[in-house]
């Protein structure tokens, strides 16, 4: 049976379009609201993963670990830090860039060339029973059985070029 596709946008910007400096580690910082539409209706809870994808010999640089986050139609913006979300329904941030918290794109400002940044998110079956201090790789083991669904949003980073807000 083929699974349903999950559909992920957001108001910030658009798929393969550039990120606004504010998502950015040059701005404020904050995670951008996700849209989800399509979720699958036995869907238990929600999981995100904010990647770099083009870190010199590093496959997917992780940014942002969220899971345990509610079902529901968006995922908001400017999440705070912290391993345990309690505003969240106890979503919990593993261990992505060193800490428990979005972490948006911030080369180093030397560096020019354009950077892509994927954000996947899975509408899972189980509620994950794993430490706030996963890592990606723990995470997508956790999740390893459990993908009902998945979709992803792509953002564009270059330094010097942000999109306008």
């Amino acid at each position: 049976m083929a699974r349903k596709s999950l559909q992920v946008a957001s108001t910030a910007f658009r798929n393969n379009g550039y990120m606004p400096e504010r998502y950015t580690g040059y701005g404020a910082d904050e995670s951008p609201p996700l849209t989800l539409t399509g979720l699958v209706p036995e869907a238990k809870s929600i999981a995100a993963i904010m990647a770099d994808l083009d870190i010199p010999v590093i496959r997917a640089f992780p940014h942002w670990l969220i899971w345990n986050l509610p079902v529901q139609a968006e995922i908001p913006g400017k999440i705070p830090q912290g391993e345990m979300l309690g505003q969240l329904g106890g979503a919990r941030q593993g261990l992505a860039y060193g800490r428990h918290e979005y972490r948006g794109p911030k080369p180093p400002q030397f560096i020019r060339r354009r950077h892509r940044y994927v954000f996947t998110v899975y509408a899972l079956d189980t509620v994950l029973d794993i430490s706030s201090d996963a890592k990606h790789k723990q995470l997508l083991a956790a999740m390893q059985g459990h993908i009902l669904q998945q979709g992803s949003l792509m953002g564009l980073y270059r330094n010097g070029h942000g999109s306008a807000e």
